[in-house]
């Protein structure tokens, strides 16, 4: 099942940032001067979700700031399949020039009417597969993991970080292993203990999920979930606080340490502004810290200066140098070396095999790849 989720849920990008791999269409240019350009994008999930979804509809809000001359329309909670697909089908008749559809699930309804709509660019959020007017478009969030956890592993005292987390697929693993190397860079004593919901939004499972971390004794609570829940039981119990998605000191304003962040405004406005020049080009596309489409939320005024200092450190090797999270040389959770110093995996692997933890995390996900000779 585990498999079969995986190959779902993941995409195929060799490049770190923008790889060209389709000839786009004959441009059909939005006309700045027209007040009824139009961008749609469409949601799986409601904006008040407090997570994906409104990290989402910011980005949209954004671009509507930027670009007013873009009428910028939304439609939320979209069922996956034969209802997505009409949704879709109803903003391309409707003279919507470029149509971002904001979740996996929705790549085959995107492509079927991409197809009848060659002159109607579409952008695809995790997706995998594009075509000459579909691009797919995601972010190297296990960066601002990796600085989270440095966070984390500062703060922790009784040496058990937990984290809420949805599914066991390369997306969310790729982020639990990110914010346990960081919290190893800093403390090589704390564990990350993770408990799987299976769901990416049920507040009563993740508020459930927390709960348990904390009786077993977690002082920082860190997740990958679309709901605020698990911050909000940081806050009722005392414990510190790591959010996901948008900044939620909001709902945790004792607790909240920081959050890992996503900044989607940033590439809506470039694709829109693409289209209105006549450049849009189909590719896939991996940003990271360096585009500004991941971050992490302002640090709480609880967190010491020194470790403010480590955390923007590490931020800047990643942005200036050649260095990122996933170098060599790296251990599974029986501390077998899978990957030697001087190495890295390539993006292909990371998106679409590393289902299984490093050292350093408890809890069951896949099977890493054999010990490599030391």
């Amino acid at each position: 099942m585990k498999k079969g989720i995986t190959k779902f849920l993941v995409f195929c990008i060799i490049t770190p940032l923008i790889l060209i791999a389709c000839a786009a269409p004959e441009p059909a240019r939005i006309d700045e001067s027209d007040q009824q350009s139009k961008v749609a994008f469409i949601y799986n999930g409601p904006i008040g979700d407090l997570g994906w979804i409104f990290a989402h509809e910011q980005g949209r809000k954004y671009l509507q700031e930027q670009m007013p001359q873009i009428q910028a329309a939304y439609i939320e909670s979209v069922p996956e399949g034969p209802e997505a697909e009409r949704v879709i089908r109803d903003y391309a008749v409707n003279d919507y020039d470029l149509i971002f559809t904001t979740t996996h699930g929705f790549g085959d309804a995107t492509h079927a009417v991409a197809k009848d709509f060659p002159n109607v660019y579409f952008e695809h959020n995790t997706g995998y597969d594009i075509a000459p007017n579909v691009s797919t478009y995601f972010g190297r969030m296990y960066q601002s993991r990796f600085l989270t956890g440095i966070v984390a592993g500062s703060m922790t005292e009784s040496n058990i970080i937990g984290y809420v987390a949805a599914f066991p697929i390369p997306q969310v693993v790729r982020g639990i292993n990110g914010f346990a190397m960081g919290v190893q860079t800093v403390n090589p004593d704390a564990k990350v203990v993770v408990v799987w919901t299976q769901t990416w939004f049920d507040p009563v499972i993740e508020r459930e999920a927390a709960e348990s971390l904390v009786n077993a004794g977690a002082d920082v609570i860190a997740q990958h979930q679309n709901s605020a829940e698990a911050q909000k039981v940081a806050e009722d119990y005392g414990v510190w606080g790591i959010g996901y998605n948008t900044d939620m000191s909001t709902y945790a304003p004792n607790a909240s340490l920081t959050s890992a962040i996503w900044h989607w405004g940033i590439y809506y406005v470039q694709e829109a502004q693409a289209v209105l020049e006549g450049k849009w080009e189909s590719k896939r596309y991996w940003g990271g810290l360096e585009d500004g489409i991941i971050d992490i939320a302002p640090l709480s005024e609880r967190v010491p200066q020194e470790v403010a200092e480590r955390v923007e450190e590490w931020r800047k090797r990643i942005i200036e140098s050649d260095w990122d999270v996933f170098d060599g040389p790296l251990y599974d959770q029986n501390r077998n070396l899978v990957l030697v110093e001087g190495d890295r995996f390539s993006d292909e692997y990371l998106l679409n095999e590393m289902d299984w933890f490093i050292f350093g995390i408890v809890g069951e996900a896949g099977t890493p790849p054999p010990p490599v000779d030391q």
